[in-house]
């Protein structure tokens, strides 16, 4: 069993972690194919946010496992968050499952699995949610060759009532600042010319450490690395959401002026219940002091919708909400039961039915919003760095403005990995097409 495929769902924290997998495997005298290949082996690296993400899995592994009762192959692994939460029963329920591991034993996969190729034992590597194997290893077996993703922390401790990731991914742990630096030598010299900072929380950077190096600092020590082009960051929360982080992003420009800063709901109330730690009026503060000090800066939001109490008036002031704010894009959500958390045990919840209606209405509000932002732009000019092909479109090639809006231009596969000019013709409420003026480099 040498030949693996592999599924990603869910965050770019997992599409890191499988990217730094791929790498590692390959390191095992593992070679990657395509599950039209049939392999011997296909891995799941799995996501626990919503019921949805994993009935996906579900379904996906009990199609394979059928396979492998009638032809011994393939081999299922499940990495991830799904796989803390759910543990041994993916074994109790499909025989083709090998291998169960947590996202903070990661490290431990690639040998678990060389062992399990050798012969039929099944493992299971369930985590400790204060203790940390992580993979020692860059993630150099990317899909995209020009951008990379670099996880800063580990787990959270924030607790929000409706969110299972302290739960499956452990407590809050800061990397080191030195394995950071060491690992953006890995990516440039393999040719990335964009680097994403990542974690649940990446305000609470250094909070763990003695030295009093906080995010702002790893924010600034990066940006300054003159070997990378650009530097983008997510996710942020408000309640640790610092001045000086803008002060950092204002005064370099390789830091991409871009935002995601999760309200999750208009209402103070219900703010209150999902355990978020600020105010609508704290968060307005901080908006306010972003839109200040940075000339152009986009800011996005995620919002659930549906939350165990929530009224109408209390639903009509996330819409309020939104009407404020005017984000330029909204991840947005009905609220999931997720097992073990507090949301879960709360009385109230609202039936599927009436969080689908209130999700239509923010959705209906929020495209129409991030439409006549992105329609204001035609006409502009951005640097972009084209980096890869669109799912959708042929002859087409797909960057992002240093605000992060997906752009869409003609030209030639050759480009890729450059820098354009590029001009905003037209305008969608997801994304931008442009005309390219000229290459930069």
């Amino acid at each position: 069993m040498n030949s693996y495929a592999i599924k990603v769902y869910g965050c770019q924290m997992n599409v890191y972690d499988a990217e730094r997998l791929r790498t590692a495997m390959a390191k095992e005298g593992f070679s990657e194919v395509s599950l039209e290949e049939k392999p011997d082996l296909v891995i799941f690296v799995t996501c626990s946010i919503r019921e949805k993400a994993e009935q996906k899995v579900w379904s996906e592994i009990g199609r394979l496992d059928s396979q492998w009762r009638r032809k011994g192959a393939p081999k299922v692994a499940v990495i991830g968050c799904m796989a803390q939460r759910l543990g041994s029963k993916f074994m109790d329920r499909f025989k083709s499952v090998c291998l169960i591991a947590g996202p903070r034993n990661l490290g431990k996969v690639p040998e678990a699995l060389s062992k399990v190729a050798k012969n039929e034992e099944r493992v299971l590597l369930l985590d400790d949610p204060r203790e940390l194997s992580d993979l020692d290893c860059p993630p150099l077996r990317r899909d995209n060759p020009w951008r990379a993703y670099i996880t800063i922390a580990h787990g959270c401790d924030n607790f929000c009532t409706y969110c299972i990731v302290p739960f499956t991914r452990g407590r809050f742990r800061s990397r080191a600042p030195e394995e950071i630096f060491k690992e953006i030598d890995f990516l440039v010299a393999d040719g990335v010319r964009e680097i994403i900072l990542l974690g649940q929380n990446v305000n609470s950077y250094g909070a763990d450490f003695d030295s009093g190096y906080r995010f702002s600092n790893l924010l600034r020590d990066v940006a300054s690395d003159e070997r990378v082009d650009l530097v983008r960051f997510l996710t942020s929360h408000p309640k640790d959401f610092t001045e000086d982080i803008v002060d950092v992003m204002a005064s370099n420009s390789k830091i991409c002026p871009a935002i995601n800063l999760p309200i999750q709901s208009g209402s103070d109330r219900i703010l209150s219940l999902m355990n978020r730690g600020y105010t609508v009026e704290q968060y307005a503060k901080i908006v306010e002091t972003i839109r200040n000090k940075l000339e152009e800066v986009a800011i996005t939001s995620d919002l659930i919708v549906g939350f165990p109490g929530e009224t109408e008036e209390d639903f009509n002031a996330s819409v309020d909400a939104l009407k404020r704010f005017r984000f330029d894009l909204v991840h947005t959500a009905a609220y999931s039961p997720r097992e073990g958390t507090a949301g879960a045990k709360m009385k109230d919840q609202l039936s599927e039915e009436e969080k689908y209606r209130r999700l239509n209405i923010v959705n209906e509000l929020q495209n129409k919003i991030s439409y006549e932002i992105n329609a204001s732009l035609k006409g502009k000019k951005y640097k972009v760095l084209l980096d890869s092909l669109p799912p959708k479109g042929e002859g087409l090639l797909q960057g992002r403005t240093p605000t992060d809006k997906v752009v869409l231009v003609e030209g030639d596969p050759g480009l890729l990995g450059k820098f354009v000019e590029v001009s905003i013709t037209e305008a969608e409420h997801w994304c931008l097409r442009g005309k390219l003026e000229k290459i930069i480099g």
